[in-house]
């Protein structure tokens, strides 16, 4: 047990729930049950807090701050009579205040919270399921009841000579002493494009290729709107190809790609790769525990976060299913409290936010047009141009739309997507409407404060029944 967490519970062995993964799932579900009054086994391995504070949401966002920092230096000229300029002047002092940060929050949200909860126990080794509990370290404990949150780890795709190419991967990547002269990022989702944007604004020459196009779950006209955002920092995209072969080479690394049948050559510095992640499940005795387990490795769990083997519970990335923190968080609550309470509780995220912190954010919730035609709705949709919002007029900044997706028969809302330098903020409002059943029609009716970005939702909710362009400010 570590000396930062030993708590009442130091040598005993039995315990109501064993939470296996010390994340940010790991922590909601042990710290729900213990306010419960359980006692409760917090089994961790490796640094404690998870992927999102050490190596993923806190350290990336941090970066993506600063190279926007530079980036709205350089841009001050969109505003006449302004000139700005901005440059890295200490790339190894950058990366500092990152380590800095992550330790600090590490330090708070995490290690100095165990304390706080005597019912919770901090045990630090390899866990893995047997009939009776848990054995960590060879030594067992008994637990009646176990949530699996060991969350996941970056994936890798399968090319031919990868294993002989020393990638980058999102943590390593941030953790350079030097800055790349070049890279190229392998893989359009939301880790690929949040992080080339971020590597060409402090300067590094990149290249991002993608077999589909970037942001495949996200509108069609936000992704290539996002695109050509994105080639306006300076990032080359290609998508729509196929990965040949990829080695070593003396100034870096080659990749070998196919597009639409004709072969190309690229080569960076370094190579990232940003393929997705895959769920973290190896190791802990599942298949021997009769615990199912999906094709990508996910454990499979029903509304309540019960998996196929009675008394165990699974919740986070480690289950496959919407890989985000706060989700991980959310369902790890409620498999606390079914686990405890007689599994009432059951994982509803049709409402589910998610946001990619690229300039601009993109955010969505709810369904889009295509998932919402797939589950048999007769749709109608709204587009409007961030040039319609006064927020961005004033600003000078008119990259972005926003897209709103609602039930054509009962007029309800489905889902909605923005593009905008502050969608992230935006959205929850959607968020909201969404999930309580609001028609477009409400919102347009709804009141908002004028020169904001979220205005444009209204403007958006309005546009299903009228030109907004003709609209005076603050009008309907």
């Amino acid at each position: 047990m570590s000396d930062c967490c030993a708590n009442s519970h130091k040598g005993k062995n039995n315990y109501d729930l064993a939470v296996i993964g010390a994340g940010s799932a790991g922590f909601s579900a042990a710290i729900t049950a213990a306010e419960q009054g359980a006692n409760v086994a917090l089994i961790g391995h490796g640094t404690i807090g998870g992927t999102c504070v050490n190596v993923g949401c806190v350290p990336s966002k941090t970066m993506i701050r600063a190279a926007e920092a530079l980036h709205s230096a350089r841009i001050a000229g969109r505003f006449p009579g302004l000139a700005g300029e901005a440059h890295v002047t200490d790339w190894r002092a950058l990366i500092g205040a990152k380590d800095d940060l992550v330790g600090t929050l590490r330090q708070k949200k995490y290690i100095d919270l165990l304390p706080e909860y005597n019912g919770v126990a901090y045990l630090e080794g390899a866990a893995r399921l047997n009939g009776r509990g848990v054995v960590v370290n060879g030594a067992a404990i008994a637990a009646d009841k176990i949530v699996v949150a060991t969350g996941s780890l970056q994936g890798v795709p399968d090319i031919p000579g990868m294993a002989g190419v020393p990638y980058l991967t999102s943590t390593t990547a941030l953790e350079l002493a030097n800055r790349p002269r070049s890279l190229m990022v392998l893989g359009g989702g939301y880790i690929g494009c949040e992080l080339a944007q971020m590597f060409a604004r402090v300067g590094t020459k990149v290249t991002l290729v993608t077999r589909s196009r970037l942001l495949p779950e996200a509108e069609p006209e936000i992704s290539d709107a996002l695109a050509r955002y994105l080639e306006d920092d300076g990032i080359s995209i290609l998508t729509g190809l196929s990965y040949q072969a990829m080695k070593a080479v003396e100034n870096g690394v080659e990749l070998s790609i196919d597009r639409e049948g004709r072969p190309e050559l690229l080569t960076a510095q370094h190579v990232l790769v940003a393929t997705g992640r895959r769920p973290n499940s190896a190791g802990l005795g599942l298949e021997e525990a009769r615990v199912k387990l999906s094709p990508n490795g996910g454990i499979v769990v029903d509304e309540r976060m019960r998996t196929s083997k009675p008394g165990v519970y699974a919740a986070g990335d480690v289950t496959g299913r919407d890989q985000f923190v706060y989700m991980a968080a959310y369902g790890a609550k409620l498999a606390a409290l079914n686990a405890l309470n007689g599994d009432s509780l059951a994982y509803d995220n049709r409402a589910m936010p998610w946001v990619v912190f690229t300039d601009p954010q993109v955010a969505g919730v709810g369904l889009s047009e295509a998932q919402a035609k797939a589950q048999g709705f007769a749709t109608k949709t709204s587009v409007v141009p961030l040039d319609q919002v006064p927020r961005a007029l004033a600003a000078r900044d008119v990259r972005g739309l926003i897209k709103l997706v609602a039930d054509a028969d009962t007029d309800r809302l489905l889902g909605a997507q923005i593009l905008a330098p502050e969608g992230a903020d935006s959205i929850q409002t959607a968020v909201l409407a969404i999930k309580h059943g609001m028609t477009a029609k409400a919102l347009g009716e709804t009141v908002f404060p004028y020169l904001t970005t979220v205005e444009g939702l209204k403007l958006a909710a309005q546009s299903f029944g009228k030109d907004v362009a003709k609209l005076s400010c603050c009008a309907g």
